[in-house]
């Protein structure tokens, strides 16, 4: 049994949990491990095959907390990884241009080093201003056993190397697993999902959250005097979308709260992907909101935040209407209702397409240890 490292974002995202779960379903026959809070043990409890080693003990805080002083990054992952056979970092928006992100690089550099194998999946990259930024890790790519990213933008970048792939997103891949999501019951109420954040996390959308807020009160008004229930879906609360949940709240008039409700994803990844494919209508804040709505065949208003959303948008053809947060101000709700009947999209293609991701860690991790 080969064993494997996983680096991923592990702030209970709902996203990027899914590729974790989609990671190590893949190969039940291999060990991962993966430095993460304990919180992860119980979030992947039915994976037997899933080892995680805390991050969040008192003692591993504090040393961490002096080592990211001194722009040390990954020393618990580096002593993990000494115990592995490869590596394997699997994410979607993990190249963004950030403060020390010249640290954040040599931790990759230092993992690659090692001389074991280091798969880089799912990913994007950017969004970034400095050239600097590309070209280093341009330099870093080449050493990679293997990339692939999610999305034309990012592969166009790197396609000159010879280890850089392109796959749709990984999550794309839940379709496979369609008959573990509980079917919709031929008679319910009509159900809208809206997936909400907090803009000013991202510096970008900074003195947007109340207008955002008060467009997405807009949209559940508009559905709830058609007879609709709303709920209110918080992806990651480390991000603020808990936050912004509850001031949507705070803002709704006492006649339409009670059919208004909220789910705050905390760990139990089915439930939320039963929450999501019951649903009969997405409002997509979040990216992966956008993804699981195409997935289970429901149709889906996007609210773009980002260019990454944008990008896969026309990769996939979707030719529906979508708001960019960004000129939100002069959006109209009522718009969003119009578009119920229209933005559908058959994603069949892009959930074979998807599994290409994994094209060669499968050879990997299916032949024969020597």
């Amino acid at each position: 049994m080969k064993k494997v490292m996983i680096n991923a974002y592990t702030h209970l995202n709902l996203g990027d949990d899914l590729f974790i779960k989609i990671l190590c379903e893949r190969y039940p026959d291999s060990k991962f491990l993966i430095h993460a809070p304990r919180k992860y043990r119980d979030v992947f409890r039915r994976n037997k095959n899933i080892e995680v080693y805390s991050s969040d003990g008192l003692v591993i805080r504090g040393i961490n907390y002096i080592l990211r002083k001194m722009n040390i990054f990954g020393l618990f992952q580096r002593i993990i990884s000494r115990k592995c056979d490869a590596l394997v970092h699997i994410g979607g928006s993990i190249f963004i241009e950030g403060e020390k992100w010249e640290s954040r690089l040599n931790y990759i550099k230092k993992m690659i080093s090692s001389g074991k194998p280091y798969f880089l999946l799912g990913a994007n990259f950017g969004p970034y201003t400095d050239k600097n930024y590309y070209l280093q890790h341009k330099i870093i790519f080449k050493n990679c056993t293997d990339i692939c990213f999610r999305e034309k933008h990012s592969y166009e970048m790197f396609k000159e190397l010879e280890n850089v792939r392109i796959a749709d997103d990984i999550v794309f891949q839940i379709a496979g697993n369609k008959s573990n999501i509980i079917k919709k019951g031929e008679v319910q109420a009509k159900k809208i999902i809206i997936s909400v954040i907090k803009p000013s996390i991202r510096k970008y959308l900074t003195g947007l959250d109340e207008v955002y807020y008060n467009k997405i009160l807009g949209i559940m008004i508009s559905f709830i005097e058609k007879g609709w229930t709303v709920t209110l879906m918080a992806f990651c609360e480390y991000e603020g979308d808990n936050d912004a949940i509850d001031r949507i709240i705070e803002l709704t008039p006492l006649k339409y709260s009670k059919n208004v409700s909220k789910y705050y994803y905390s760990g139990n990844l089915e439930e939320s992907l039963n929450v999501l494919s019951e649903s009969d209508f997405i409002v997509a804040s979040r990216f992966h909101a956008m993804i699981l709505g195409w997935v289970f065949e429901v149709p889906v208003f996007p609210i773009v935040y980002s260019e990454k959303m944008t990008n896969v948008i026309e990769d996939v053809g979707f030719k529906g209407e979508y708001f960019e947060l960004k000129n939100i101000s002069t959006a109209n709700p009522r718009e969003v209702y119009r578009s119920l009947f229209t933005n559908r999209i058959d994603v069949s293609r892009q959930a074979k397409n998807a599994a290409f991701h994994f094209k060669i860690l499968d050879n990997y991790l299916t032949e024969s240890i020597d």
